[in-house]
């Protein structure tokens, strides 16, 4: 099994020193905020807006290997296509003959995982609430036949409204409608008995399975599957052996065993899990399905496009034939990052 260690690897605190803010493209890089085999990660202030980015910087002199190489290049593929409220969104891509800077959008809340830890598990009206995002998240992926496998608390980050984001692609593929893959990757203790197994796997399968591994996570505060040795770990996990505890309520435990179903054909959908009582025991406000690109337009908001920062430094047009052909430059990223400032100030108007 692949650790998961790679291009975007679980962000971890790091003590390191900085040597003081400077300047990459449109953007002054400040703190380091996470760290990853290829790099750091950096705050960032975008010069024009003020507003904050998350700069994630691959030296290239570390990307040697063949597979490193199509790692990244598969990850950022897949970043360009996704636009969706539960994913991080890329703005912007920066190459210099050193280095590869991924301009993201930042997200100010911490990872689920340190949520978890610090509340010892999460109420379940809140849990309904987070798996609504997941599963939302997860299943606009499935739609552009999109795997993520590295499914993850760690890898889902709280945003300042305690909204999820999924992050973190380096493990994630395409595959065709159908497709069945072979490549064991992730995290273990998440990864479906299938992918243990050895066995040839659908994607969409499964990446339900690590939903299943974290709502039981989100609900007990520890994880359905743990032993120092890895044999026995992987023996639980072919088993489906864990233990609800008692002050779980009958509806989670059900939907629980639904998801952590050993076989692939039996395990819960997302359509199942949306059917289910405990996801409908919360009245929430609707998801949007996300953009697909290339199959349907991107919204423009008109809002966005007569503020003065937008219309003092480009022409209109200008704005609109970017952010039509999903541009991941300088103009397209001014313009999401005011379109996320008036969100945030709940100023929010029709295109």
């Amino acid at each position: 099994m692949d650790d998961g260690v790679g291009v975007s690897s679980r962000l971890v605190k790091s003590n390191s020193s900085n040597l003081g803010p400077r300047n990459v493209g449109h953007y002054l890089l400040q703190k380091t905020i996470g760290k990853g085999t290829f790099g750091k990660v950096k705050l960032g202030i975008h010069n024009m807006t003020g507003e904050k980015v998350a700069v994630k910087i691959l030296e290239k002199d570390k990307i040697q290997d063949v597979n490193d190489v199509e790692r990244v290049a598969r990850e950022i593929h897949i970043l360009k296509m996704i636009r969706h409220p539960n994913i991080i969104q890329l703005y912007e891509i920066i190459e210099t003959p050193k280095q590869l800077y991924l301009i993201m959008e930042y997200v100010s809340g911490g990872e689920l995982f340190d949520h978890i830890v610090k509340n010892h598990r999460v109420k379940e009206p809140t849990a309904v609430k987070f798996f609504h995002q997941i599963t939302a998240g997860i299943e606009y992926l499935h739609k552009l036949n999109i795997v993520h496998r590295d499914l993850k608390p760690e890898n889902m980050l709280l945003d300042h409204n305690m909204n999820i984001k999924i992050v973190d692609f380096g493990l994630s593929n395409t595959y065709k409608d159908g497709q069945t893959l072979k490549t064991a990757c992730g995290s273990p203790c998440y990864a479906a008995p299938e992918m243990i197994a050895g066995q040839r796997y659908h994607g969409s399968q499964v990446d339900i399975w690590s939903c299943g591994v974290i709502l039981f996570a989100l609900i007990c505060g520890f994880l359905p599957f743990e032993d120092p040795n890895t044999a026995n770990l992987y023996k639980k996990i072919l088993n489906g052996d864990f233990n609800i505890p008692r002050f779980v309520s009958d509806d989670a435990k059900d939907l629980i065993k639904c998801v952590l179903q050993t076989k692939p054909e039996l395990r819960y959908r997302v359509t199942d899990i949306r059917k289910h009582r405990w996801y409908q025991s919360v009245t929430l406000p609707r998801i949007t399905g996300g953009i697909f690109i290339r199959l349907s337009s991107i919204p423009i908001n008109g809002r966005v496009l007569e503020e003065p920062m937008i219309t003092s430094n480009f022409k209109k047009d200008q704005v609109i034939r970017c952010l039509n052909a999903n541009k991941h430059n300088h103009i397209t990223t001014t313009y999401y990052l005011l379109l996320r400032r008036l969100e945030g100030e709940g100023e929010i108007y029709d295109a």
